[in-house]
């Protein structure tokens, strides 16, 4: 593993509870410049309740990357040739496989900042939006149909809200 990936249990918003940890493993490879720290990935997690409510331990490993590499895995995973603001891979475990692991997310840095600067948002909010929505998506959520699309955006807006962050479905959000 190289000296920029790091790994430590996420701490808890209100209170530290045993049985229900989650570990981030985050690895950037995007550069330093506009990309938030590993304590402000943990900051985002812990504010998402279907994560504290899991029983046990549970994994999740962050990806940053550069243009390039977002584009690779972008086509690589869903056919589709350009870079994309998040990836989101859920861990299958084999059958009677008892693992903690969530999945991985891709983030691809520099999508997210374009888009904060269309959008008028500030990048930082965008990170945890693009964070938050990943991780929604380990957890099993989806938007491909109209009524799982508004769940999911609502659960969203209220996480972001918790970290005082408009919503970022809002035309006016910024």
């Amino acid at each position: 593993m190289k000296a920029d990936a790091r790994r430590r249990p996420v701490a808890k918003a209100a209170r530290e509870r045993a049985d229900s940890r989650v570990c981030l493993w985050l690895r950037n490879e995007a550069g330093r410049k506009g990309v938030p720290v590993l304590r402000t990935f943990e900051r985002w997690l812990a504010a998402i309740p279907d994560l504290e409510r899991r029983r046990g331990w549970s994994e999740i490993n962050i990806l940053v990357v550069g243009r390039a590499a977002g584009r690779r895995y972008n086509r690589q995973f869903r056919g589709r040739d350009y870079a994309t603001n998040v990836l989101s891979f859920p861990y299958e475990p084999a059958p009677g496989e008892h693992s903690g692991l969530l999945g991985d997310l891709v983030i691809c840095a520099p999508v997210v900042a374009r888009e904060a600067r269309e959008q008028g948002k500030d990048a930082r909010d965008h990170f945890a939006h693009m964070t938050i929505h990943g991780v929604l998506h380990l957890l099993g959520y989806d938007h491909e149909e109209m009524g799982e699309a508004e769940r999911m955006e609502a659960l969203e807006t209220r996480i972001l809200a918790g970290l005082g962050i408009a919503d970022p479905y809002r035309d006016d959000a910024a």
